[in-house]
């Protein structure tokens, strides 16, 4: 799947309760863009936190037409101006293969296909450096889940293509990370 040449496609990713909601509407604020959220979370409010893999399916499907309801909606505002603007996407496919294996030890041959044919411009790794917040949806607020967690995502960015870079520290600090890491992207 190619970037259309007006888009650069940013994706935070990182353990639960790591701050990228809040870095995902930040930094949509900031560049004046559209973020997608993480289809995930509508999911489970609407049909309950006890999930099967055949529920990971339906939300991994459930993510990919949010990218890609987001993707068209921000090409219709950028048309073909040549303005340059990135797309903040709350979860990947990455997360899901992450997710099918912490908790049911296999995943999906079709999230395994996803993650190939996909391409983004950068990836932003939460650090789980900031206090974990209670929510009716979170299912790990142990330490040692959370760097486990967190070690699984950087040991995939660390074995792919895409540049990544981690993000950590308090708020203002992933911000300004955040903002540096995406206008080198945007400058390319």
């Amino acid at each position: 799947m190619s970037t259309n040449a007006a888009l650069k496609k940013i994706v935070v990713i990182g353990p639960e309760s790591t701050g990228k909601s809040t870095l995902c509407g930040y930094l949509a604020d900031y560049y004046n863009t559209l973020w997608c959220p993480e289809f995930a979370r509508e999911y489970l409010l609407e049909n309950g936190t006890t999930y099967t893999v055949d529920d990971l399916m339906i939300i991994a499907k459930g993510q990919l037409e949010a990218e890609q309801k987001y993707t068209e909606a921000l090409q219709l505002q950028t048309g073909q101006n040549g303005i340059i603007k990135p797309l903040i996407i709350d979860t990947d496919m990455y997360v899901m293969k992450v997710w099918s294996e912490y908790v049911f030890g296999n995943c999906p041959t079709f999230i395994l296909d996803q993650i190939n044919k996909r391409h983004y411009d950068l990836y932003l790794l939460c650090k789980p450096d900031i206090p974990w917040v209670k929510d009716e949806l979170r299912e790990y607020p142990d330490e040692k889940p959370r760097q486990e967690l967190f070690q699984i995502y950087k040991d995939i960015l660390i074995n792919q293509q895409t540049p990544w870079i981690e993000i950590s520290g308090d708020f203002e600090a992933r911000n300004q990370k955040a903002v540096a890491a995406i206008d080198e992207v945007l400058a390319r």
